[in-house]
């Protein structure tokens, strides 16, 4: 009998794998003849990297980042067995498990970590490049991540915007002049399971800004501010 275990990690607690693990010490009590296949999966957020990664006898890496708040992190990514297409889980350099309850504030949290080890994806070679994007502390609109790859965001005054999802209410360009140029030739896909819309009733602020630790004058502030920031996308990069 061969039996299939694909388990999910549970958040806050084992990884997709040790559950994996945990689940064949308890089939081989009942069945010792079992032949057992362990294949951890994912939905774009924790655990992510690691289900791609050792599925495909791929590598992990380890770089040191900039964290949601802006503090030193040391945050693990990969390549997949194909050489050519790295992992990133958000979850490990911009994640919500990053920040204590008392500091979760999306207002200021910034995915500049991503974007940094995104740099470094692209920089070492690689071609193609996952993005999880769940498990995050953050409502930037990514903009954090651009930042890290050379796009600026600039207010009235030609100012760089700090860090952080309220600080794009007050964006008026987007300068991509200095944008790393192998971005150009590299595909990027974003891991989710979710389909909500950036903006509204049903959008990025309303349905996860609270989980992030916004109240809802916060997520009403993040809403316009992300609103903000699409038109200016629309306007200024087509």
């Amino acid at each position: 009998m061969k039996i299939i275990i694909a388990p999910q990690g549970f958040k806050g607690g084992i990884s997709g794998l040790e559950a994996a693990r945990a689940i064949v010490r308890g089939v081989l009590k009942a069945a010792p003849d079992a032949e057992t296949v362990l294949l951890p999966v994912a939905d774009g957020g924790d655990g992510t990297l690691h289900a791609l990664v050792d599925a495909t006898g791929g590598k992990i890496f380890t770089s040191t980042v900039t964290g949601p708040i802006n503090q030193q992190v040391e945050a693990q990514w990969g390549v997949m067995g194909d050489g050519r297409t790295a992992v990133i889980e958000m979850a490990r350099a911009s994640g919500l498990a990053m920040v204590p309850p008392r500091r979760r504030n999306p207002k200021v949290t910034t995915t500049l970590g991503t974007g940094q080890i995104l740099k470094e994806a692209l920089e070492r070679g690689y071609d193609r490049v996952i993005v999880g994007l769940g498990g995050s502390a953050t409502n930037d609109g990514g903009a954090g991540m651009a930042a890290a790859l050379g796009v600026r965001f600039l207010d009235s005054s030609g100012h760089a915007l700090p860090t952080g999802g309220a600080a794009l209410a007050r964006l008026d360009r987007i300068d991509t002049s200095g944008v790393l140029t192998a971005i150009a030739d590299v595909e990027i896909v974003a891991a989710t399971d979710v389909t909500n819309p950036l903006c509204g009733p049903t959008g990025a602020s309303e349905i996860f800004g609270p989980q992030k630790g916004a109240s809802k004058e916060v997520v009403a502030e993040l809403d316009a501010a992300l609103l903000n920031l699409a038109k200016i996308i629309q306007r200024d990069t087509g």
